[in-house]
């Protein structure tokens, strides 16, 4: 059973949202509230609006965000798993939803994700730190290779480079975007648009 938490300031969508994520098999919704601080554990969170992201904190479950508004989406890219629906989504596509993002999967309706993912870094993301030492056109491959799931041996292969070439660009990959894993560089990279997930 995926736990999942509805999180939206009006009781009647609240109570409508209830029914519908009810009746899907495999779904049990443990809670509904008005404010982040009301809710339980639980594994997916379907939200209404983006204004309760700040109030998440720590470690924050799989987020389902339902809205048409393409900055309010953009403002879920900081977290770890994370889906966007329009408002107007099928009781199918919210139950396909929640079933990705309690795999931790990313998941969204194409045309919101489409043209998040289209639209210049910079006017998505004004307060993305600017790096000190821009990324090569190397790093930017094995990034983009890294992300696309191959292991350092096939990225090596791919590029016809060594293995430890491969570590080498990842290590300074590292450096550059303040990270210090595979998966935090890859989601730096696709907030800054260099990655195509």
């Amino acid at each position: 059973m995926i736990r999942v938490g509805i999180l939206a300031p009006a009781l009647a969508l609240r109570v409508g949202l209830r029914e519908v994520l009810r009746g899907l098999e495999g779904v049990e919704v443990v809670a509904d509230a008005s404010a982040p601080a009301e809710l339980p554990p639980l594994e997916v969170l379907v939200l209404t609006s983006s204004d309760f992201l700040p109030g998440l904190g720590g470690e924050p479950p799989a987020v389902l965000l339902l809205t048409d508004d393409l900055g309010a989406a953009a403002r879920l890219m900081d977290l770890p798993v994370w889906g966007v629906l329009p408002l107007d989504a099928s009781p199918e596509e919210l139950s396909a939803a929640v079933r990705a993002l309690g795999e931790g999967l990313w998941a969204g309706s194409p045309v919101l994700l489409q043209d998040l993912f289209e639209r210049p870094p910079a006017s998505l993301f004004e307060d993305a730190d600017p790096l000190v030492d821009p990324l090569t056109a190397r790093e930017r491959e094995v990034l983009q290779l890294a992300a696309e799931g191959l292991a350092n041996k096939q990225i090596a292969l791919s590029l016809e480079i060594s293995e430890h070439t491969v570590k080498f660009h990842l290590s300074s990959l590292y450096a550059k975007l303040g990270v210090t894993s595979r998966t935090e560089a890859i989601r730096a990279g696709a907030r800054r648009g260099w990655v195509v997930l």
